[in-house]
């Protein structure tokens, strides 16, 4: 009987090391989820992809099904509305969205600074001189609404310009946005890479503000910004924590491999749509944005504070707003996600 016992032992013992995903995949409330990203082929989003590429959802049990939008409002919408499950977007929309009665929490972050560009046209704009030059003139945006609008916003605040003072186009994520500076549709673009490179490297545009690089980004907003995070509303959070710990573990292991990667092991993993037919294109956008990526998911104390001051500068009427800056985000997940993947 012992003998028998030790045996059947053995082989559930076997059995669960065979199959490490499904025991995972058990233990998660809800193994199939749908991630919104609006402009995933843009490095902002890059933890993301890399995440799905190289399987580390599937490692943790997950079938996680990204769908794509033009901007990052729209990929709220699509949680708001039902049809997704998280975000893949900017931090700051869960302070916004607190303001309007509606809790949403970021749990693990993909960038620790916009990596937003303010850039003028240079062939509209041959004689710019300062950001006050823009009174009046047309600025493209991924999707009204989104991160590259509330940027360009508070760079035109900072100049004593007001939303209205100029007319924001929503131009995409990719072709669109090159098309649309290389037409004279509009005077100015408020984007990110690999699109804002290739224009700058063509010589399509002449940069006036640049959150790629850290300490920049921390002097144009006073404080460390967060960007491109993951977050939900508060109830999946709170019906799902093992779901979500399992997205922010391949989140947080996704930036490891990105800080420890180089431009070939970047180009390997990245569908080729996403270097927009250049790939030494890709590679300077990848190596000037790659600082500004976070290298463990973990969101900054004073970031919610510096998000809710962006965003007060645009509507004036948030600083009055009573906002629990608190619950906006939480590293619980994250504290876990790097305990068990140290090194990525």
């Amino acid at each position: 009987m012992q003998r028998r016992h030790f045996l059947l032992s053995s082989a559930a013992a076997a059995t669960a090391v065979a199959a490490p995903s499904l025991v995972r995949a058990q233990s998660l409330e809800k193994p199939k989820v749908t991630i919104a990203v609006g402009g995933k082929n843009l490095l902002y989003y890059l933890p993301l992809t890399v995440a799905e590429m190289l399987g580390y959802f599937k490692a943790e049990g997950l079938d996680a099904q990204i769908v794509d939008f033009a901007g990052g409002s729209q990929a709220l919408r699509a949680v708001v509305g039902g049809s997704a499950d998280v975000v893949s977007g900017a931090f700051e929309h869960t302070v916004n969205m607190q303001t309007k009665g509606q809790r949403m929490r970021a749990f693990v972050l993909q960038g620790r600074a916009p990596q937003v560009v303010l850039a003028v046209n240079n062939r509209t704009m041959p004689n710019f001189k300062s950001v006050a030059d823009l009174k009046g003139k047309k600025i493209g945006v991924t999707a009204p609404g989104s991160s590259t609008n509330v940027m360009a916003n508070f760079v035109l605040a900072q100049a004593g310009l007001k939303p209205s003072d100029v007319s924001f186009i929503g131009v995409g994520a990719t072709n669109a946005a090159i098309a649309a500076i290389r037409q004279g549709q509009i005077d100015a673009l408020s984007h990110l890479d690999p699109v804002i490179t290739i224009l700058e490297r063509a010589g399509d545009i002449r940069i006036v503000t640049d959150t790629r690089i850290v300490a920049e980004a921390d002097k144009v907003f006073g404080g460390p910004m967060p960007a491109a995070c993951l977050y939900a509303p508060q109830a999946f959070i709170d019906r799902n924590p093992n779901t979500v710990q399992a997205l922010t573990n391949a989140i947080v292991r996704a930036n490891k491999w990105i800080q420890a990667a180089g431009p070939g092991d970047i180009i390997k993993v990245v569908p080729e749509g996403f270097l927009l037919g250049d790939r030494a294109v890709y590679i300077d956008a990848f190596l000037k944005s790659k600082g500004a990526l976070s290298p463990d998911g973990t969101i900054p104390e004073k970031g919610a504070a510096t998000a809710l001051r962006a965003l007060a500068s645009v509507d004036p009427a948030l600083n009055n707003a009573k906002v629990d800056l608190n619950a906006v985000y939480t590293n619980e997940f994250v504290r876990k996600a790097n305990a068990k993947y140290p090194r990525g």
